[in-house]
């Protein structure tokens, strides 16, 4: 298969999956003889199963050690089964992080519940004054960012 070809059976983006290559998830593929790149059925498997841990939200190096696990294919599943559960806490800590945000954004609207002028504006206000304590609040916390989790951490 051609690069287009594998992004069409995967649905994910030829940027992306360039991307996987350079970063060393996705193996690089033979060139044919005209350069391209040539893709084989092993490496849609290996994009199918990155994109399943990208949708469970798993990092780029919690999916290259899941990887790395698959590769002994005999070995105990132990360390998958911590791996996925330090990931299940990330999870967990993050739905606590949601709650609060959603818990803020909520105090914060209902200090705007009368029209008024912007310059009266009580989300605004509130968001000028909330900026600081937010601050001080998650200074010793670890903010979620995309990919930036990885295995050992919760």
């Amino acid at each position: 298969m051609k690069i287009g070809e594998i992004s069409r059976s995967s649905s994910v983006p030829v940027e992306t999956i360039r991307y996987y290559e350079k970063i060393g998830l996705l193996p690089k593929p033979d060139r044919d003889a005209s350069g391209y790149r040539a893709y084989r059925n092993m490496h849609l498997d290996r994009l199918l199963f990155i994109k399943r841990c990208r949708n469970l939200d798993m990092a780029q190096d919690e999916i290259r050690e899941l990887i790395r696990l698959s590769e002994s294919p005999e070995a105990d599943c132990h360390e998958v089964d911590a791996l996925l559960a330090r990931h299940l806490n990330h999870v967990r800590d993050r739905l606590k992080e949601l709650a609060n945000l959603e818990n803020t954004l909520q105090q914060l609207q209902k200090a705007c519940s009368d029209a008024g002028t912007v310059k009266e504006c009580g989300i605004l206000g509130g968001l000028s004054s909330e900026l600081e304590d937010l601050h001080n609040k998650h200074s010793d916390h670890e903010n979620h960012v995309p990919g930036t989790h990885r295995p050992g951490k919760n």
